[in-house]
């Protein structure tokens, strides 16, 4: 009897492949033309050949799971090649990994608005093309197709509606909303530079090794919340002091301008 590979990525049954292309077609609910193409991508391992005939096991099922699980997760097959020829025997766990990498950042649900909608939201009795756009630009909202917009963070959209309420603009609470992302993106950046220096980049020196990917999943999972954490108190602590230094430059304008002698007015004769 043939000796048996090991693909990566997967536990090689003891027993011989049983299944044919046309049978492994029907359980993975793929097409044969689909299957061969796969094989010819080097995505799928090839077949055990018996006399003329190619026969399949669970690690090709299994291989099939794992590239459909990887292409709902957005990645083009390309992708998933340079992936699994990358990473060996680790595929399983390098998609959890990239699972937890793609996942948003924080849990909110987009909402789907039409244009009105979101104008009436603003404050604004039309919509405006021009800013509808500054806002796809800034992340705000996402343009679906047939008059829908996915907003992709409502509390934004909230925040945006209690600023008109307060006679705040659109278009000033746009230009506020970009100042703040450019400041975010500083702060992001820090954040994936601390976990690719003390998390990724020694685990990438010592090889990937397999049992660590998890590791490397639980930190990037953790990161998270503290940099949210982190944040928000770094803010809380910022505008408490601008606000304090506002303050004081406006009492103080108001002292010197009330410590100013009034000029006094002649009459006109």
């Amino acid at each position: 009897m043939a000796h048996k590979p090991v693909y990566p990525g997967f536990v090689t049954d003891v027993t011989e492949a049983q299944m044919t292309i046309d049978e492994l077609a029907q359980r993975t609910g793929m097409t044969v033309r689909n299957i061969r193409a796969h094989q010819s991508r080097g995505l799928l391992p090839p077949p055990e050949v018996r006399g003329r005939t190619g026969y399949y096991g669970e690690e090709h099922v299994a291989r099939i799971e794992l590239i459909r699980d990887m292409q709902s997760e957005g990645l083009n097959l390309a992708a998933i090649r340079r992936l699994l020829e990358g990473v060996g025997e680790s595929s399983a766990e390098v998609l959890d990994f990239t699972r937890a990498l793609r996942a948003p950042f924080e849990d909110e649900e987009p909402e789907i608005l039409d244009a009105t909608e979101v104008a009436a939201r603003w404050g604004n009795g039309d919509p405006d093309p021009a800013l509808m756009e500054q806002a796809r630009k800034l992340g705000l909202m996402r343009p679906l197709g047939e008059g829908k917009i996915e907003v992709t963070s409502p509390r934004l959209m909230r925040a945006g509606g209690s600023l008109a309420e307060l006679g705040v603009s659109a278009e000033v609470a746009l230009g506020v909303l970009a100042k703040m992302r450019r400041s975010a993106e500083g702060v992001a950046r820090a954040y994936v530079d601390l976990f690719l220096e003390t998390v990724w980049e020694p685990f990438d020196r010592a090889g990937r090794p397999e049992e660590d990917w998890p590791k490397v999943r639980d930190a990037l999972e953790r990161l998270r919340p503290l940099a949210s954490e982190a944040l928000l108190a770094v803010f809380q602590n910022v505008m408490s002091e601008a606000t304090e230094r506002a303050l004081e430059r406006t009492v103080q304008s108001n002292a010197r301008d009330g410590s100013r002698p009034k000029r006094s007015r002649r009459r006109r004769r």
